[in-house]
Formats: structure tokens, C-alpha cells, sequence
């Protein structure tokens, strides 16, 4: 069986917050966008059909988990879920708490000007996230 690895970039452009069932959970490392990730741990997969079905309902599961909890806590204006994979082809899910006076609204946030990152300020974040989840 093949292990799991991280892409690199996913890797390098992100900070980790939790392990939940099957998903890494990471934070995009750009203070401007409460952005996160959702990475299942299964090599090889780039789109959501190369999960086994039980796999898929679990992703799913974390999709939903994991907004409820960016919705309550952060209360944006709109959370944009999405797969894209253009520039990172191992399959990870985008969750992106966005507001009407964030630096890129109404458009997408990639490739928005330069990103700011987190630094120490996103482990209060980090750690409301982890017990929101664990409340779930």
C-alpha cells in the first residue's frame, strides 16, 4: 500500500490544525482570508470519485463539520466550499469564510495581491477551531 504524502505546496502554503477521521485539516497561511483546507489522507486521489464511497460520506461529513464551525464562529457574509485542484492536483477541499469587505470580494481569492501570514496570531484560531470541532 502506498503511503500517504502532503504535496509540498499544500504543505508550504498552509498550517496544521487538526487530524479529523479521514482529512487533514489545515490553515491557508494568508491572515487576510480565514481559509482552510480539508486534505484526505489517501494516496493517490485527485478527484472526489477516486475515494471509496465510505470515504466520500465521511468527507462530507467534515465538509459540513468544519463549515457549521467557520459559520458560527466567524459569521461571514458567505463560505465558498470547493475542489478546484488547477495548480495542486492531490485532491484537497477549500472552505472559505468570506465577507463583503474582504480584499477580494465578490471575487475569488486566489491570486489576490500578496498574502499576509499568520504568524503567531493564528494559534488563538487555531485552537478555538480545534475545540469547536471537538464539540461537533
Amino acid at each position: 500500500m502506498t503511503a500517504f504524502n502532503l504535496d509540498p505546496r499544500l504543505r508550504d502554503d498552509s498550517i496544521p490544525v487538526a487530524n479529523l477521521g479521514l482529512c487533514s485539516l489545515r490553515l491557508i497561511d494568508d491572515r487576510r482570508f480565514p481559509w482552510l483546507l480539508l486534505i484526505p489522507r489517501r494516496p493517490g486521489c485527485v478527484e472526489l470519485l477516486d475515494l471509496q464511497a465510505k470515504d466520500q460520506a465521511q468527507l462530507w461529513r467534515e465538509i459540513l463539520a468544519v463549515s457549521g464551525v467557520l459559520k458560527d464562529r466567524l459569521q461571514p457574509d458567505k463560505l465558498n466550499v470547493a475542489a478546484l485542484g488547477n495548480q495542486v492536483a492531490q485532491l484537497h477541499v477549500h472552505l472559505i469564510a468570506r465577507y463583503r469587505e474582504d480584499a477580494a470580494w465578490p471575487g475569488p481569492v486566489w491570486g489576490m495581491g500578496q498574502s499576509l501570514p499568520w504568524g503567531e496570531d493564528a494559534r488563538p484560531l487555531i485552537e478555538q477551531l480545534r475545540k469547536d470541532l471537538e464539540a461537533r
